[in-house]
């Protein structure tokens, strides 16, 4: 068991998803961290329990998952305010977004509360659902949302307009109750201040509970797994790189004999191994051509980023090194840090070994997947160049081969 410190985690979580709806919709920075602050100030006027209100946080931050992988699955083209309301139309993000949490450990076993994250109070919504029908903490959220939309909240200048469009929608789309604790949350000046991108953050994580659960691997993995799905999507070209990753991971930790918990721990790190690639503009990762200089600097951020956004977390020290060093090579060529083969343990040299097959047995843009055969020519050279671990690269051959 770990003692997992949720709220570590969603902060993780929180900065992966802003890096995608910057980029892919077009969204005001911090997006779903003012949701999740909105959310929360709310229920505490309504005096929901801390359990709630943790639980409302993580769901308010977590909203838009669905989005996200539906946005990056379909490929959707146009304007950013074109993506957003071809989202906006479809049921499809909320379902997808309901059944990604369905592991998630809650503290209160909340039900369907993204997937009526966007119904109104007078049954508008996606599903047709009205007042009560619609779970409370969706409604704080479809307010904290539709806000967070229509408005720059990070302006307090705007505030006067907010409050009334909030007035002007209540009994539409929001309650007489949510619209009038917005209204009293909203009238203190700290409140639009907290909304700003430079003061976001460290207010989230003053109102929100703070929560430490004792969890299995099994279940941080079922955690990671849904977070792993994201990754992959993120590019055309990488839909399987990840979840390939951890499959093939769990063969050598077979073959090398590796107890249930130092195999999970494995998966996890390859699971989450290209977190920060979720900040890197999709004109880089799906170029076709040679990545210039200044390009390619900027694609070598991405362990240090996945390695930023994975540090606070309890209990992740092993998991966080061996993700974000999966492009570190022994002579010291690698990044981000130039590590030699004395700074890297086992774990690590063998997934920047497997990451390296993976890929390679994968299409990228500017080149066709190649067979076992010729990715290990590759691995051997590298190997016989003082780049990977020999005795690593020959076992990856013995297990892989003729599969």
């Amino acid at each position: 068991m770990v003692n997992f410190n949720l709220n570590a985690f969603l902060g993780a979580v929180a900065n992966t998803l802003d890096t995608i709806e910057i980029e892919i919709f077009g969204m005001a920075t911090n997006h779903s961290q003012r949701i999740a602050y909105i959310s929360v100030k709310i229920a505490s006027e309504l005096q929901l329990t801390n359990e709630e209100i943790f639980d409302l946080a993580s769901l308010a931050i977590m909203h838009d998952n669905g989005a996200c992988m539906k946005i990056l699955h379909d490929n959707l083209k146009g304007t950013a305010k074109e993506k957003i309301n071809i989202l906006e139309s479809r049921k499809e993000h909320c379902i997808i977004g309901e059944d990604n949490l369905k592991s998630f450990p809650f503290l209160t076993n909340p039900q369907n509360i993204i997937r009526y994250h966007h119904e109104k109070y007078d049954g508008s919504g996606f599903f047709g659902l009205s007042k009560d029908e619609i779970p409370l903490l969706s409604q704080i959220i479809s307010l904290s949302d539709t806000l967070d939309l229509a408005f720059d909240l990070r302006n307090p200048f705007n505030k006067h307009i907010i409050n009334a469009f909030v007035v002007e929608h209540r009994n539409i789309y929001f309650s007489y109750k949510l619209a009038d604790a917005f209204l009293k949350i909203s009238a203190e000046e700290e409140f639009w201040k907290a909304l700003s991108d430079e003061g976001v953050d460290d207010n989230l994580k003053l109102v929100t509970p703070e929560f430490n659960n004792e969890l299995s691997y099994p279940e941080i993995h079922t955690i990671t797994k849904t977070l792993s799905k994201i990754i992959d999507s993120k590019s055309e070209y990488t839909q399987t790189h990840s979840s390939g990753l951890s499959e093939k991971i769990e063969k050598m930790a077979k073959f090398y004999k590796m107890d249930t918990t130092m195999t999970l721990k494995l998966v996890i790190a390859t699971d989450l191994h290209d977190l920060g690639k979720l900040a890197i503009s999709n004109k880089l990762l799906d170029k076709p051509g040679k990545l210039s200089k200044v390009e390619f600097e900027e694609i070598k951020k991405h362990p240090n980023i996945t390695k930023l956004c994975l540090k606070d977390i309890n209990g992740f020290e092993e998991i966080t090194k061996w993700a974000s060093n999966h492009h570190e090579k022994l002579d010291g060529s690698g990044y981000p840090e130039g590590l030699k083969a004395k700074d890297l343990d086992f774990n690590s040299r063998l997934i920047a070994c497997l990451d390296i097959y993976q890929a390679l047995r994968e299409e990228r843009p500017y080149r066709k997947s190649m067979d076992h055969n010729n990715a290990m020519e590759i691995l051997n050279s590298m190997a016989d160049g003082g780049q990977l671990d020999t005795n690593i690269v020959g076992d990856i051959n013995t297990v892989f081969l003729n599969r």
